[in-house]
């Protein structure tokens, strides 16, 4: 399945379910929640790991829909923006972004 088919399931349960479709501050109050419960299934161990990281997902795809943005098209602009990147590692090990081609 690609992210634009999860994104129009994901606000075609919205619909049919009657949850939210206007209040996008609702909807980043529920992402954050979700995030946590992944966060807190990773710290625990727990085996529905990859259910919460699904649900972020779900709620991350309903949101672009909301707002009219194909996720899909914006992800793989953004995979190719990071893929040209070029960073080097600070005194401290951290990786920092000094261009953002490998050409100049």
């Amino acid at each position: 399945m690609d992210i634009r088919t999860t994104q129009r399931m994901a606000w075609d349960r919205k619909l049919a379910k009657g949850f939210n479709t206007t209040e996008v501050a609702l909807e980043f109050g529920l992402l954050t929640a979700e995030i946590g419960g992944a966060s807190t299934a990773w710290r625990k161990g727990l085996p529905d790991f990859g259910e919460e990281l699904a649900d972020v997902a779900i709620y991350v795809t309903a949101l672009a829909e909301m707002m009219g943005i194909d996720l899909q098209s914006e992800v793989e602009r953004k995979l190719n923006k990071n893929r040209e990147r070029v960073y080097v590692r600070d005194e401290r090990g951290v990786a920092v972004r000094v261009r953002d081609s490998a050409d100049g």
